[in-house]
């Protein structure tokens, strides 16, 4: 701190001129206050990671293989030994903290068939989370209840929230010890071919992935294998109690997806879930999501109401659903086939997954910025999407070169409407692994060691890349208005923007200007958001300064500047 009267004089003199000249000037070496205090969370602007559990980190080796699985899958389609306990550590040591991350969205942890199966591109294992065959026990391979419930309670206790992601379109795939559920459960065939609403819903997505009876509202007993394996476990009794006690108070028809429902609502009532990322919507009858929600939002209020002390907020249970194919220019008109639309929105969902995202990324900042502004904040307003730069499913998101890392982050994290980080975005994991096929090529394990050894990697150090996301996903973690708020460009070069939001009594305004110039600081117009006089802090940097003429400048070179009030 300075504290002679004579050197503050001599600062203060040239810092006067040069306010008279219009330039606003850094005094990050002036002040040591904080800037202000973040908006409180909107899932519209949430930053979202989305990890597969089984690869990202290993916080237990002893549980690699469970149920006499082996490590015989085809290249990255087998366990890797990624688990529960292991996002668990990674939340304790801060790594989402510092992300900038206030989401997780882990891929299903409930029970997988337990064997290996040939689905045409090799021996693959349920790692992904899509194969159940118990929804009421997390997998052995991911873990235990107990370490679900630690992992829950240590996110929230980091003000991160979590997205389970539920699938009850179908089940997973036969093999000689995982056996076909009842006719009156599943369907077989036909295999979809997606022309109409009825080759996409009455049908299995592909051969030997059995498909869920969700059109049937006919009264079902429990599949044979489900009731031996409970009775094995010792816990037959009490799961048909619970069962009895779920359809006696909704009057639901004991068809299958209200069993399957009433599961997936128990991860909510014992654990406090969060939201749900809905797998497959758009194979399902469109009036199945509605029916989750009402069971879904119920149990988030029965756990809420019984653990006051846990609870983030009093925010609804959330809701997002893939509906594959789904792009923003959509807004609520989906074409499902044979001229039959379907408003997704109408079915309990408060937010789409936007595959568009990956070819609009490829259009210049404005184009794509104005554009999801103008939808979000018209044909789609009260709703949002989900963005995403890569994916665990989507092979058009597989080359990172395509955009270099960095413009990676400043299109993804910056772009109005939620986040999705998927997990190695921030430290450019490769999603090209030769040796595998298909999809298993995006999903290999965390690159843990990359990121430590700060290696270089398309050019990048990897340690600056995640450096640079970070510091573009806490700004956006403090800023509703960045995901949520209302766009308008203020210069077209160097490229600034502001965003505003004002809802529900929280406003919020920022700045944001990127492609600047390294050789020297630019000055920048934040007209008519930042009054003159008034001071400001650059996120990126942490430096402040004071605007004077309607601009202001930073001490510091970055070819980004992340303009918040001070």
């Amino acid at each position: 701190m300075i504290q002679s009267p004579r050197i503050l004089k001599a600062i203060r003199l040239p810092l006067l001129a040069l306010l008279m000249a219009g330039v606003g000037v850094s005094c990050s070496h002036l002040e040591s206050e904080k800037p202000s205090a973040a908006k409180p969370f909107v899932w519209d602007n949430a930053s979202v990671y989305f990890l597969i559990t089984d690869r990202f980190n290993n916080g237990n080796p002893a549980n690699d293989l469970a149920y006499g699985r082996k490590a015989d899958g085809a290249p990255l389609r087998g366990f890797a030994g990624g688990d529960l306990a292991g996002v668990t550590a990674k939340i304790k040591s801060g790594y989402f903290e510092k992300l900038g991350v206030n989401v997780i969205w882990t891929t299903p942890i409930v029970e997988q068939i337990h064997a290996g199966t040939d689905e045409g591109t090799g021996k693959s294992y349920g790692f992904h989370g899509y194969w159940a065959s118990d929804w009421t026990r997390v997998d052995a391979n991911l873990g235990t209840m107990d370490e679900m419930r630690e992992f829950v309670e240590t996110a929230h206790a980091h003000g991160i929230r979590v997205l389970m992601d539920v699938v009850i379109n179908h089940t997973g795939p036969v093999t000689e010890i995982d056996p076909v559920w009842p006719a009156s459960w599943v369907r077989t065939s036909p295999t979809c071919t997606y022309k109409d609403p009825k080759t996409t819903i009455d049908c299995t997505l592909v051969k030997n992935l059995p498909d869920i009876r969700t059109d049937s509202n006919e009264n079902v007993e429990l599949p044979p294998a489900l009731v031996k394996k409970w009775k094995a476990e010792g816990r037959y009794d009490q799961e048909v109690k619970e069962l009895d006690e779920f359809f006696a108070k909704t009057g639901y028809p004991r068809a299958p997806r209200f069993y399957i429902m009433k599961w997936h609502a128990d991860w909510i009532k014992k654990f406090g879930i969060d939201g749900f990322r809905v797998d497959t919507a758009k194979h399902t009858e469109p009036g199945v999501w509605k029916e989750l929600s009402v069971v879904a939002s119920a149990a988030f209020e029965e756990w809420k109401a019984k653990n006051p002390s846990k609870k983030l907020s009093d925010d609804p249970f959330f809701m997002t659903g893939e509906v594959y194919g789904y792009g923003i220019g959509h807004e609520k008109k989906y074409d499902m086939g044979a001229n039959t639309y379907v408003n997704w929105f109408d079915y309990g969902f408060h937010s789409l997954i936007n595959f568009s995202f990956v070819y609009d990324a490829k259009k210049s900042y404005e184009e794509t910025f104005s554009a999801y502004s103008g939808r979000l904040n018209g044909g789609l307003q009260g709703y949002s999407v989900l963005n995403y730069i890569a994916s665990h499913d989507d092979g058009n998101s597989h080359d990172r070169e395509r955009l270099q890392p960095l413009e990676n982050a400043n299109k993804l994290l910056l772009a109005p409407g939620a986040a999705q980080i998927y997990y190695g975005d921030e430290t450019s994991r490769d999603l090209l692994i030769k040796e595998a096929t298909g999809d298993a090529q995006l999903r290999s394990f965390m690159n843990w060691d990359e990121l430590a050894k700060n290696i270089d990697k398309h050019g990048f150090k990897v340690a600056d890349v995640h450096e640079h996301w970070s510091k573009l996903a806490r700004f956006r973690q403090a800023h509703p208005a960045i995901g949520a708020g209302v766009h308008q460009m203020l210069q077209e070069k160097p490229y600034t923007f502001k965003r505003t939001y004002d809802k529900s009594g929280v406003t919020d305004k920022v700045v944001v200007a990127l492609d600047l110039p390294t050789t020297a600081a630019t000055a920048i117009d934040v007209q008519g958001v930042f009054a003159n006089g008034q001071k400001v802090r650059d996120a990126y940097s942490g430096n402040t300064a004071v605007v004077a003429n309607g601009k202001v400048q930073f001490a510091s070179k970055n070819a980004v500047v992340l303009i918040e009030q001070f």
